[in-house]
């Protein structure tokens, strides 16, 4: 043999012996390579189907294309690249013939570097292939990709190619998760960001849209504007109005009350979503960089200008008239927080006669305590938090009686109550803080839903006979969510764990792989996001339990599903790894 080619060369055979056989399967590199006589060539590649992991030494070529018998995935042998899209290209190798020795190259031909895998993740998306963005993503992660850099990618895809805001609240949410994420849990929540901004955009175009041309305009004026158009439902006015303020620099906290005074102005407008997308979009350019605003924050207004509040709703009406009150309090709230005292100091804990009364069933009474708070001089970040913790107990108090579709009134509320809590914290400004009186109307609208409440865990039955091992309990959370329906185990598990004063961050670590690895709809994953912001509001008191178990029986209620979603996911995270799939299936299967 020639010096040197030992070091990143295999020896496959004879010359003699490849045409005997056509094919000879060889192992010692990453991954088994089949190496083919085919029209007097010596071709090689990567034995495993980059489909499903199938042999492709099984398959058969013909005029130059290698087929797959599994799925008929065709392949050009020479270079490995596909001829059917959903089946991704080979990996390709070189070989050689020194003295009637055939050598095959223990690396690919073409080495997948960062870049190679920022290509193929876009690529995978304009051709809307869940597979090729998966192997992507897993090449990115297993890379050290920053993660930023990802979701920046992800976001700027959707910017480019949709007029929606669809894929943002996943994108939002993986990224308010991944520090407690591990990596093959954020690969599986980035792979669901993409799939469903790859969905949303295959059939979508954006269209370009620009500023106002005059050189400067108030930020008064922009937010009269903004709100006239919205009222009116017209898109184009807004987004041109959106941009020009973008372009002037407004402030965040400004860009807060410019949106949310325009989402507010219509009561739990579109039951909610609205002003938890434009929260999620704000908490997205959080990490991607607020200099990508005027590519994210037009997105959700399409919808913004199409919304429907509960103003427009007979529940709102009858049998009690909510709105008229309701507007009456709104318009206090201008001289309510400029003349209220200041905040009084250490009020940060749980007013349980503000609770009980959010969780009433007056809701002129609930009005009137919220005036009254802000009026003592309560902060307003401290009532939205008081209201997010109630709307957590509609959850965690949900009677197991009711359809499994009426978990949506609270999910729905509870999202949005966490929303109003941290853009209240952002821009404290009345059209911001009257989402606290919508939040705390809908967390009275969903009373019916805890009748009877539920018990929590340890009310019933004690928590001792659980084990007290961390890993443990965490395992049997799995498992018990691979029971059906089995709310009350789940949540008395997760209550066991943290009374013991075990590691929060890998219980939602567990708890966010058990969502995202189940087919469901963004609302289940909306919820365990809120939940974790709530948490960490509360951490080290009882509500912090109260909130997760309102959680974790959310999930319960809905598991097992089929986990069809996961498949993909995880053939991909085991081609990645060098797993021999298809090797490992049993005898009869």
């Amino acid at each position: 043999m020639t010096e040197g080619l030992t070091d990143t060369w295999m020896r496959v055979g004879t010359l003699d012996e490849l045409k005997s056989a056509e094919v000879k399967l060889v192992s010692g590199g990453a991954h088994p390579i089949s190496v083919w006589w085919h029209d007097g060539q010596v071709h090689a590649v990567d034995n495993r189907c980059p489909h499903l992991g199938f042999p492709l030494d099984k398959g058969t070529v013909r005029d130059g294309i290698l087929t797959c018998h599994w799925h008929q995935a065709r392949f050009d042998l020479c270079s490995g690249c596909t001829f059917d899209l959903w089946a991704d290209d080979v990996p390709a190798y070189d070989t050689r013939v020194r003295d009637g020795i055939v050598f095959v190259a223990t690396t690919p031909r073409h080495r997948p570097d960062a870049a190679f895998h920022q290509r193929r993740l876009i690529k995978g998306m304009q051709q809307n292939i869940a597979l090729l963005q998966a192997k992507s993503l897993t090449g990115l992660l297993r890379g050290g990709a920053p993660f930023n850099q990802i979701l920046r990618d992800i976001a700027l895809y959707a910017a480019r190619n949709q007029e929606a805001a669809t894929g943002v609240v996943e994108m939002a949410i993986v990224a308010n998760l991944q520090p407690v994420l591990s990596e093959e849990t954020m690969y599986y929540m980035l792979l669901r960001a993409a799939e469903t901004v790859a969905n949303a955009s295959a059939n979508a175009k954006r269209r370009p849209r620009e500023p106002l041309e005059a050189e400067r305009y108030s930020a008064q004026l922009l937010k009269r504007w903004f709100v006239q158009w919205i009222g009116v439902r017209d898109r184009e006015g807004a987004e041109r109005v959106l941009l020009t303020a973008l372009r002037q620099g407004m402030s965040q906290a400004q860009l807060t009350d410019l949106l949310l005074g325009a989402i507010s102005q219509r009561v739990y407008n579109l039951q909610g979503h609205l002003l938890d997308f434009a929260n999620k979009q704000f908490e997205l350019l959080d990490k991607i960089g607020w200099d990508h605003a005027a590519d994210i924050l037009p997105l959700g207004l399409g919808q913004l200008a199409e919304g429907r509040g509960a103003e427009e709703s007979s529940g709102w009406h009858h049998p009690i008239n909510l709105i008229e009150p309701l507007r009456e309090v709104e318009r206090d709230l201008p001289a309510l927080l400029q003349d209220r005292p200041a905040a009084t100091p250490g009020a940060s804990g749980r007013d349980p006669a503000l609770i009980d009364t959010l969780l009433g069933d007056d809701p002129l009474k609930i009005l009137k305590a919220l005036w009254q708070a802000l009026r003592d001089g309560v902060a307003p970040a401290q009532l939205s938090k008081q209201v997010a913790y109630a709307a957590a107990m509609r959850l965690a108090r949900f009677a197991k009686s009711n359809e499994v579709g009426d978990w949506f009134n609270p999910q729905h509320t509870f999202t949005f109550a966490n929303a109003v809590h941290q853009s209240v914290k952002r821009s404290p400004t009345p059209d911001v803080v009257r989402s606290i009186l919508h939040a705390a109307l809908s967390v009275y609208m969903d009373r019916f839903l805890n009748v009877p409440p539920a018990k929590l865990p340890g009310e019933a039955k004690g928590l001792d006979d659980l084990p007290r091992d961390a890993a443990e309990l965490r395992k049997r959370l799995l498992a018990s969510l691979d029971e059906r329906s089995n709310i009350d185990g789940a949540a008395r598990i997760v209550s066991r764990y943290l009374r013991l004063g075990h590691a929060s961050d890998e219980l939602f670590e567990t708890l966010a792989f058990a969502t995202v690895r189940e087919d469901l709809d963004f609302h289940t994953l909306q919820v365990l996001e809120a939940g974790y912001q709530q948490f960490q509001e509360w951490k080290g008191g009882p509500e912090a339990e109260h909130i997760l178990i309102g959680v974790t029986r959310n999930l319960a209620a809905v598991c097992p599903t089929r986990r069809g979603r996961l498949k993909i996911a995880t053939t991909a995270l085991r081609l990645q790894r060098g797993d021999h799939i298809y090797e490992e299936e049993p005898a009869d299967a």
